[in-house]
This record gives C-alpha cells, sequence and structure tokens, in this order.
C-alpha cells in the first residue's frame, strides 16, 4: 500500500536575475515594490511556504526560502511582478542549498555586486528579514544565515579596503558628471526623485561638487524638504518638474515610478543638457535622445566604468573570500549539526528500542542469562553506531539531505 504520509523534503534555494544576465529593461519587468513584496510575502503563506526573504533593488530580485521545488519561488515573483516565467527562464538562476548560501553571502557582502564592494544590499537584507519575520516566514536556519552573513559584511567591511573610495551607483554617477560637465560647481544641477539613490547621490553631489545650485524635487514634498533642509537646497513642486528641466544643465532621475516620467514631449531646450537616469524600470524614455543636445546616461553605463579605485578594490577579493569561508564555516558547522541531530536520535531510540526487545527475548530463554553486562556491551555497540553515522553526516563530502532520507527509510524512522 502505497504511503501517502512521506513527509515532504525542502530544500533551500536562491531564485531571481541581476544585471549579470537580464539587462535594466527586463530587471524593470520583475522589480518589487513595498506593496509587491508585502503581496508576495502573503501569498507565500498561503501556499504553506515556511521560510523566505525577498529583495529587490535596482541590480536584482531575489528570493531566499525553502521549497520543495523551486518553481514554487519563481512563480512568487512572477505573480507579483511584471515578469513572466518564459522571461525569467531566459535570464533567471536557480540555486540549490549550499550553492544558495554561498550566493547569499557573495550578494551580501558585495562581491556580487555590480559595483565590486558596494554595501549597500546587506541594509535591503537585513529589511528583508525584518519584514519575513513579522509575517512569521523566518525560521531559526534563516535568522542564524543572515546574521552570519551581516557579520561578514561587517569584517569585510572593517578588516578589508574593498570598500575604499566607497563607488556605489550614486558615486559612479557624480564621477560620470564630475569628469563630464565642465564648471560643475556652476551649472544647475535638477534632482528627481529623492528615494535611497536619489539620497545618496544628492549627498555625494553636494560634497564633491561643491555646487549651491541644486534642485530637487519629489512627487511627495515633504521627503525633498526634509533632505533640503539637511543640505541646505531648494525644493520645488512637482508640478513645476517641466520648468526645472528647462533650466537644469544636468538632471539626474532617481524615481521608483512603474513608467517613464521624462520624454521628449516635456523638454523644450535652449541648451546641452545631460540626464543621469539611475531608475529601476526606466524612469527617461529613450526618445529624449532624438532631441539636439541630449545626453542620456543610463545606470547600467555607469556600472560598467572601471576606474583605478575599483581595480585596487580586486586586490582584496582573497581576504574578504577568506573571511566569508571562515564564517561560513562555523553556519555549516551548526545547520549539519541542527539538521542531523533529530534523525541520529531518533536512530538511537529506534536502536535502543530493538535492544529492549532482544534483551527481553534472550533474558526468558537463557536461565544465566547476565541482562546487565548484556546491557552495558549494546549500549556500547549502539553508540558507535550512531557515531559512525554521525561522523558520515559531519563530513563535507556527504549530502546531508540525502544520508537523512536514506537512513530514515533504511532504519523506519520519523525525526521529530
Amino acid at each position: 500500500m502505497e504511503n501517502n504520509n512521506v513527509p515532504k523534503h525542502l530544500y533551500f534555494y536562491s531564485v531571481g536575475l541581476s544585471y549579470k544576465k537580464a539587462d535594466a529593461e527586463v530587471r524593470g519587468q520583475f522589480s518589487l515594490d513595498a506593496v509587491a513584496k508585502t503581496r508576495l510575502l502573503e501569498q507565500a503563506k498561503n501556499e504553506g511556504i515556511e521560510s523566505l526573504i525577498v529583495t529587490s533593488t535596482c541590480n536584482r530580485t531575489e528570493i531566499y526560502g525553502f521549497a520543495e521545488h523551486p518553481f514554487q519561488l519563481i512563480k512568487l515573483i512572477c505573480d507579483n511582478s511584471n515578469g513572466s516565467v518564459d522571461a525569467f527562464q531566459k535570464v533567471g538562476f536557480v540555486y540549490k542549498n549550499q550553492e544558495a548560501i554561498n550566493h547569499l553571502f557573495r550578494v551580501g557582502t558585495g562581491l556580487d555586486s555590480q559595483i565590486l564592494g558596494d554595501f549597500e544590499i546587506i541594509s535591503q537584507i537585513k529589511t528583508s528579514f525584518i519584514h519575513s519575520k513579522s509575517m512569521n516566514l523566518a525560521n531559526a536556519f534563516m535568522e542564524r544565515l543572515v546574521n552570519a552573513v551581516i557579520q561578514a559584511s561587517k569584517r569585510i567591511k572593517t578588516e578589508t579596503e574593498i570598500s575604499s573610495g566607497a563607488t556605489s551607483v550614486s558615486f559612479a554617477s557624480v564621477q560620470y558628471i564630475l569628469k563630464n560637465v565642465e564648471d560643475i560647481s556652476n551649472k544647475n544641477i535638477l534632482l528627481f526623485g529623492t528615494g535611497k539613490i536619489g539620497r545618496n547621490t544628492c549627498e555625494n553631489l553636494v560634497k564633491h561638487t561643491k555646487n549651491e545650485h541644486i534642485t530637487l524635487i519629489n512627487r511627495t514634498k515633504d521627503k525633498a524638504e526634509k533632505l533640503a533642509g539637511k543640505l541646505n537646497l531648494i525644493v520645488k513642486d512637482y508640478s513645476e518638474l517641466h520648468l526645472e528641466l528647462q533650466k537644469a544643465d544636468v538632471v539626474v532621475v532617481a524615481t521608483g515610478a512603474q513608467n517613464p516620467t521624462v520624454d521628449k514631449a516635456i523638454l523644450n531646450l535652449k541648451k546641452p543638457l545631460l540626464i543621469l537616469d539611475l531608475s529601476i524600470p526606466k524612469n527617461v524614455n529613450e526618445n529624449v535622445e532624438e532631441l539636439e543636445g541630449v545626453t542620456l546616461i543610463h545606470m547600467d553605463y555607469l556600472s560598467q566604468l572601471t576606474d583605478e579605485t575599483l581595480e585596487n578594490r580586486k586586490l582584496h577579493i582573497p581576504a574578504a573570500e577568506a573571511i566569508i569561508e571562515e564564517i561560513k564555516e562555523e553556519f555549516v558547522t551548526w545547520m549539519k549539526g541542527r539538521k542531523f541531530a533529530p534523525t541520529i536520535n531518533a536512530l538511537k531510540d529506534k536502536l535502543n528500542a530493538i535492544k529492549a526487545s532482544e534483551l527481553d527475548f534472550q533474558s526468558k530463554k537463557i536461565a544465566d542469562f547476565n541482562e546487565e553486562q548484556a546491557e552495558i556491551i549494546s549500549n556500547r555497540i549502539i553508540q558507535k553506531i550512531t557515531t559512525h553515522f554521525a561522523n558520515h553526516l559531519k563530513d563535507d563530502d556527504t549530502m546531508v539531505d540525502e544520508s537523512i532520507e536514506w537512513i530514515e527509510k533504511v532504519f523506519k524512522i520519523k525525526a521529530s
């Protein structure tokens, strides 16, 4: 008779897409705003997924979580974004178990960032974990793993120089402006959008251009006023965007809108204009390039800039990887012990039950049976057997999930 109560085996997956294979347009299709992330987590809960976190930035959209099959997680992304399964299959990735753990460590420590050493992603991972935990979607494994990645990120940041010269996307945009716009301190700069990238860009602009002609516009004016208050800048209403675009020499667009908010129809230019679009999805229509004097630069181009700072950072990759390996080894040791301990305990209980049955049988069959001595000998044998299994499961080359499944099947046990 078929046993329909066989416990399901879950695997830890990382599924998603990033700048490595997906261009800005495709990444925009799969981007998830705050509402979509919450909706995704609610759907995951309804579908019986016990633990996952989701991150969506300008460079990547990824899920880390437990599932029987990765399609369960891919479906969550596609159901809550404008992306399709067909598109995902062309540019997406799937990592399982140890590979998924390795990937999260590299992402969280800036080694997988579009600009090497960019640590902005670790705050996204922290926020994602807190969000999942608030919805009871973060188990002990996930909490331990995220904390290990945070620890690795902190150590790499303090013990290596891989983030020296902080070349984030926002800083790279300012570098581009400094190199390509003459007399920048006297130019009119317009920043449209004051989200995280917009704020960082604004702070870098103030710091490195010494410009007092920076104007901020945001759909929600009070957010722009809050930032402007800190940096002593000008704030204009969203309704004045088309007027401010005519005055600007440089425009930085960093909004979270799902469709382009700047196109050639609202530009009436009398002088050259440099536009940097740091938004995902793109927020500047490419038709602006049809206008004479307009230069449009997207963040993908900025991220390809290789300068001396980035080359120097590469020298610190081995030191960063050594720190990751050290912390990852501690996590894997904890993980393996936590994973196989219930199986070893269940195996020990099963062997003790066999022992008790056999001792009872032999005590009735043999007249001068020494039950005390038999107990000592059989306990030692059980200890040696379970130690052999434990050592096998601890071995780095062991496929723990498969081995646990085999032990439980052979001995007909079910770990609690």
